[in-house]
């Protein structure tokens, strides 16, 4: 089944800008970029939505909730019932504190591995979405607070890193969505050789 919704992991307001949690949401806004597409704040979803017409006809839509990344899952299901929109079509961008820095990886189910954003799609989607997960691991020192890493500012060594990946990762999703998550999986998925 191909991707019509794209929805992108995040918390509203300056204070998270530029937030480990917020990676998400920078990678569809490149996508967005790339591809020409403007975004919109639509009330009855709580969200900022972008409109992608696809060349062989059909629509995808890019979806940033507005409602705080614990409530993620409200407002995409709130767009997914509206265009009726079944789960294996939606995919989610995210943050991943188990995958390292500058890596993907897509998986088609799991858990929300702690990440409040995904506990709150499965409550309201179930569990058969897709996941990009974008790494921003390993926590470091790794006696920190979860939430407090998470909701942190990358160091301008991995924000260097970022922004060289940057492209990579919106290529990746961009895979995803022409060619489906077996091949995804397949070319983007890190082969650890531990």
């Amino acid at each position: 089944m191909s991707i019509s919704l794209v929805a992108g992991l995040g918390n509203p307001g300056r204070d998270y800008d530029a937030t480990r949690h917020n990676l998400g949401w920078v990678v569809l806004d490149a996508l967005a970029k790339k591809q020409g597409l403007a975004w919109k704040r639509v009330g009855q979803f709580e969200a900022d939505v972008a409109r992608w017409d696809l060349p062989g006809g059909g629509t995808r839509w890019l979806v940033k909730p507005q409602t705080f990344m614990n409530d993620s899952g409200r407002s995409i299901g709130a767009v997914a019932r509206f265009y009726k929109i079944a789960p294996p079509a939606i995919a989610a961008v995210y943050d991943d504190l188990t995958i390292d820095l500058g890596f993907v990886k897509v998986t088609m189910s799991g858990s929300a591995g702690g990440h409040n954003g995904v506990a709150s799609l499965l409550e309201h989607l179930g569990d058969n979405f897709v996941r990009y997960k974008v790494g921003i691991g390993p926590k470091e020192p790794s006696q920190m607070d979860m939430a407090d890493f998470v909701l942190g500012k990358f160091t301008p060594e991995q924000q260097s890193l970022l922004n060289q990946k940057l492209d990579p990762f919106v290529t990746g999703l961009e895979l995803l969505l022409s060619r489906g998550a077996e091949t995804a999986m397949n070319q983007l998925n890190r082969r650890d050789s531990k």
